[in-house]
């Protein structure tokens, strides 16, 4: 009996030992004879941490939601294979792995469904999952890593399918730092962003697609996750790029880049989609005006352009456009927007001098970048000093690092608050380590530097060190860490600052983003063109970070000189500017819009009468006209708004209400003064046409207002048709969008 209890005692002191000794153990082989021992040994971060992302046991739908699931928290698909060991062999009184019988661990036991399981059978009891398992229990359920994962192969990782009954096999490679591969296809995970789409067989990684397009699948192994592109034609014929249908060619005359249109008409062909024809010179100065500078074109601007003959004027309108206050006035807005100038309650004072800073570095060009280092690094009074309120604009350094992050970087590192994050690159060390950097600024009035400043990381429960996201950890040392932020954001290989803006940029002028959503740049959500988003940063860093420049660049291109009418074979396309889209004039702009064709200002809270809504620096002046049109109050981003600007109280609004009808024939209006002058009603109708459409009524438009309107009686004994010939431009489709 002494013998048996002996014997017993020595095995529950190894066990012990198993339990407690090797949770942190990693080892490593020095000769030949051990490093073929230990590729019979299973390991625990580069063999099991597959498994449970491979059958969503780490999902954020299972244990790897925040809470964990049935008191068995994993970390986000394996972020932290340590947490993880520690939960299974430490936590739950040691319960989840039993080292004298292996095959009644409930690590086993549940997953395959032999003991009660909240989720269900996952494992099947004979397969590799539930083997490699058992086998890492009977080998004492150590956490051992000889290798580390360097990179993902995946192939295919683009590919154009021309038959969409042609399936796909995907092939994952994994790369590791001891220099070996392996082919890990089994335990990749491959999502498609649209499973209306794409179709996956997880047993096989075989793909089918479903639907013609461009269409991403996300493949997952342990922590990379790489995107896979198909690009399926959109039409089954094959067309020659530059060919239009109808066998007609369009060139724009003024077309200075062609490196623009160059990667937007390969893809064009490749999708085997028609590009629509140029716009005539009256819709592209309504675009161009109202895209540069947020207001129509005046008549008379219409009537002196439509005459000159010169084959260059685009140009020289867009560079007398860039050039205008009504530019400045206008990008002062757009860049008011991004930066949530005026969204602090009892601010104004500090709004407006920032509103007032921001304007001035527009009118003198000054490049974006300088920008940046002038709000990232600002300090003082903020009430003098505009810069000053970027610090004024969220409430806190972690909200500050949000905003930073999604303004600057184009990137959504508020995802890698409580994990790292699911779909990208950055950590919870990213985020805190910024918060850090954040957390040393005093945002109170006088904004100055405060080296006590702190945030608690929520892992460690200790004091973040402060990180430059992506990069690396700041000396402890340095109280003030803005400079390095500012020196690693603006530099000239960074691979986010001016993609970011940019991209921004290209979404004013042609309706979206190269990358969709502009504020979510990650390697799993690729840019439609990726070459040319590139060639475009990188000549907007070559030449100063000039705002100017690029919407040049952008505004004299063919793609956006493109008709909206879309052909029969491009009609479906949305992001690969096939043809111009249609975009809702902003609310601040379609208030403009209106008073300048009804010739009637509006009243903005106590500014003076004739004071325009693009101008105003503060989103929150009373204004019925901009809550109806659905401002935005930038309490959060606008490129995130929920509100609609082409939602349905707009448009009751705009058919129904007052915004129009207690202004169309007020004396003193277009309408009243175009009367009283004696001005025929086909000469009024033209004059509108003029001022809300910018060019002269068609062939069809004329001959149907001449069934409605008597052309041999006065305009005054007209007075209501003529009004609602008024109401119906104001309310046409091609007046309130920028088409």
């Amino acid at each position: 009996m002494k013998i048996i209890r002996l014997a017993l005692i020595v095995l529950m002191l190894s066990t012990v030992l198993l339990l407690c000794g090797h949770v942190h153990q990693n080892v490593s082989f020095a000769n030949n004879d051990q490093t073929n021992f230990a590729s019979d040994r299973v390991d625990f971060e580069n063999d099991l941490i597959p498994i449970f992302t491979k059958f969503g046991c780490n999902a954020g739908a299972c244990h790897g939601a925040a809470a964990g699931r049935g008191e068995f928290n994993l970390s986000l698909f394996g972020g932290n294979p340590q947490a993880d060991y520690k939960a299974i062999v430490r936590q739950f009184a040691g319960r989840r792995v039993n080292l004298m019988y292996p095959e009644e661990s409930l690590i086993i036991l549940k997953p395959t469904a032999q003991t009660k399981h909240g989720g269900g059978q996952v494992l099947d009891e004979d397969g590799e999952g539930a083997k490699l398992l058992l086998t890492w229990v009977q080998q004492g359920a150590t956490y051992e890593t000889l290798r580390h994962l360097e990179r993902v192969e995946i192939s295919p990782q683009k590919q154009v399918i021309s038959n969409l009954e042609n399936p796909v096999q995907l092939h994952a490679t994994a790369h590791f730092s001891d220099g070996t591969k392996e082919d890990v296809t089994r335990w990749t995970v491959f999502t498609p962003e649209d499973t209306s789409s794409i179709e996956i067989d997880t047993a096989t990684a075989v793909a089918k697609v479903r639907r013609r397009g461009r269409h991403i699948i996300l493949a997952r192994y342990l922590t990379e996750v790489v995107p896979i592109e198909f690009i399926t034609p959109l039409n089954e014929v094959s067309i020659q790029q530059n060919v239009y249908e109808n066998n007609a060619t369009h060139t724009s005359p003024e077309s200075v880049d062609t490196i623009i249109d160059d990667e937007i008409l390969k893809l064009l062909s490749t999708l085997r989609l028609p590009v629509s024809p140029t716009v005539d010179d009256a819709t592209f100065l309504r675009r161009v005006t109202l895209d540069l500078t947020g207001h129509l074109p005046t008549p008379e601007m219409v009537t002196v352009f439509l005459g000159e003959p010169d084959t260059n004027k685009r140009e020289t309108l867009v560079d007398t456009l860039l050039q205008s206050d009504e530019f400045n006035e206008y990008w002062t807005l757009q860049l008011a927007k991004l930066l949530r100038i005026g969204a602090q309650e009892k601010n104004t004072e500090g709004a407006f001098v920032y509103h007032q800073w921001l304007s001035e570095q527009i009118r003198d060009g000054i490049g974006y970048n300088q920008i940046a280092r002038s709000v990232i690094l600002a300090t003082g009074d903020s009430h003098e000093v505009g810069p000053a309120n970027f610090y004024r604009t969220v409430n806190g350094p972690r909200e500050q690092a949000e905003f930073m992050s999604e303004l600057f970087m184009g990137a959504r590192l508020r995802c890698a608050n409580c994990h790292n994050h699911p779909l990208d690159k950055w950590t919870q060390d990213d985020y805190h380590g910024l918060a850090a950097i954040f957390a040393k600024i005093d945002s109170e009035q006088i904004v100055k530097v405060k080296p006590s400043g702190e945030v608690i990381h929520p892992a460690t429960r200790e004091k973040a060190i402060a990180r430059i996201p992506g990069a690396r950890f700041l000396s402890t040392n340095i109280v003030d860490g803005r400079i390095e932020l500012m020196d690693w954001l603006t530099g000239q290989d960074n691979p986010y600052f001016a993609k970011a803006i940019v991209n921004r940029l290209w979404k004013t002028m042609m309706g979206r983003g190269l990358v969709e959503p502009v504020d979510d740049f990650r390697s799993t959500n690729p840019a439609t063109h990726p070459e040319l988003l590139t060639e475009l940063a990188d000549d907007f860093v070559t030449h100063g970070y000039d705002l100017r420049r690029t919407l040049k660049r952008i505004a004299l291109s063919e793609a956006y000189s493109r008709s909206s009418d879309a052909l029969p074979r491009n009609k479906t396309d949305d992001p690969f500017y096939s043809h111009a889209l249609q975009k809702p004039l902003e609310p601040e702009v379609l208030a403009d819009a209106i008073s300048d064709v009804l010739d009637v200002p509006d009243i903005y809270g106590d500014e003076p009468e004739g004071t325009r809504a693009v101008s105003l620096f503060n989103p929150n002046t009373e204004s019925e006209a901009l809550d109806i049109l659905g401002r935005c109050g930038r309490e959060t981003s606008c490129e995130s708004a929920t509100e609609v600007t082409d939602g349905l109280q707009r448009k009751l609004h705009l058919f129904n209400g007052a915004l129009l009808n207690a202004r169309i024939g007020v004396p003193d209006s277009r309408l009243d003064k175009l009367m009283s002058a004696g001005k025929s009603p086909m000469e009024i109708l033209n004059e509108f046409y003029l001022a809300a459409l910018s060019r002269h009524p068609t062939e069809a438009e004329q001959q149907f207002w001449e069934q409605h309107i008597d052309v041999s009686a006065s305009a005054n004994s007209q007075r209501a048709v003529l009004e609602d010939m008024v109401w119906s431009l104001l309310t046409c489709n091609e007046f309130v969008t920028n088409h």
